[in-house]
């Protein structure tokens, strides 16, 4: 029997055989031959591509970490804390139908969409990120001013060319803004998540809520993760690429799913219809918006089209980084223009008066 990272870890540091114990475990090998049909790969879920090389290349980077780095003091708390929720039986899901900070904020009334901005620093088509033009302590407070309810940190050096400490600096940020107008949004981690010691980095950081893939960890590693995630009070978002994936999510408890490596809002409102949901239970549907190699902003259009078939949040990433000459495509203009309330058919992406503005906000939700 393998050992988990974790385990590892307090090994290493020469952890009571108690503790050490509670993180033994075996990580479930996903076999991706027998899927009918292979998405191609979008720009945030580069992160999450589905293979055994991505988990054990992640693994072996943990390692690394927690021999060259140790483990702080305060993580080693929250592994306790984590090895204590993971005691009981691993089989019995428990749900406590409590919609937590951010799924309240992700979730608005019908015909409105919110939006989740995700820094990183390593784009999935064109390099990395010119740091000159987007600072990270600036993006932040301008995410917060242009409208994002979440804000996304692609913590992952190799896919997204950001770290923990980029995720400390955001939640440090939106923390100050407390008695500011907007306040404070929730950060969210979205490393590559394979162990409960990750988790514990994450709430460490000053994080919200993390980010668990589904085809990734596979159905008992999802369910150790949402546990520990519970059990450290950080949210958690799980992202699938089929229907099946949806309900399966659900049923283990999962009450924010996104839907990752799908193109077009057709296809991915076909994932999110007809599911099952458990009687007085809240599932926030979030689309995650692929990067489009054009000089256009197709990508607001979708995001609209998510929003009248269903969505309720919008995660967009790549597109923030565009970067033409028009104020546009500015990444705060790119939110607010997701966030509006625009008609696919009339409204333009692009315009900012007239004709083909779009319809306004209601005045409630400018305020809120």
């Amino acid at each position: 029997m393998k050992l988990s990272l974790a385990y590892n870890a307090l090994t290493l540091l020469a952890w009571s055989a108690s503790v050490a114990t509670a993180f033994v475990s075996v990580p479930p090998m996903v076999d991706h031959k027998s899927s009918a049909t292979m998405s191609p790969p979008s720009t945030h879920t580069a992160l999450f591509a589905v293979s055994a090389l991505v988990r054990k290349a992640k693994e072996a980077e943990l390692r690394n970490y927690i021999q060259e780095n140790g483990i702080d003091d305060e993580i080693k708390v929250y592994c306790q804390t984590i090895q204590e929720a993971l005691k009981s039986d691993p089989s019995v899901v428990k749900v406590e139908e409590v919609v937590g900070p951010l799924q309240e904020r992700l979730t608005r009334r019908k015909g409105t969409l919110t939006v989740i901005a995700e820094f990183k620093r390593k784009l999935f088509d064109s390099g990395y990120v010119r740091p000159e033009d987007f600072v990270p302590e600036l993006l932040s407070s301008e995410f917060r001013e242009f409208g994002a309810q979440g804000i996304a940190v692609l913590a992952d050096e190799r896919m997204g060319g950001c770290n923990y400490d980029d995720l400390a600096m955001f939640a440090e940020e939106q923390r100050r803004s407390k008695m500011e107008v907007p306040g404070p949004v929730p950060v969210i981690n979205s490393d590559v998540i394979v162990d409960e010691f990750q988790i514990a980095r994450t709430k460490a950081a000053g994080a919200a809520a993390v980010v668990l893939n589904l085809d990734l960890l596979g159905a008992d590693d999802l369910k150790k993760m949402l546990t520990a995630s519970r059990a450290l009070e950080l949210e958690a978002i799980v992202a699938v690429s089929s229907k099946e994936q949806a309900q399966q999510a659900i049923d283990m408890g999962a009450r924010m799913i996104s839907v990752v490596n799908v193109p077009g809002a057709e296809a991915k409102t076909e994932i999110v219809s007809g599911l099952t949901i458990p009687e007085g239970a809240t599932v926030t549907k979030i689309a995650n918006i692929l990067h489009r190699a054009d000089k256009g902003l197709g990508e607001v259009e979708e995001a609209w089209e998510c929003r009248d078939k269903g969505f309720h949040c919008a995660w967009v990433s790549d597109a923030l980084y565009k970067a033409g000459n028009s104020a546009s495509e500015h990444p705060g203009a790119i939110i607010k223009s997701m966030s509006a309330k625009s008609s696919v058919r009339w409204a333009s992406p692009v315009a900012k008066s007239g004709r083909g503005e779009g319809a306004r906000e209601y005045l409630g939700d400018i305020l809120m």
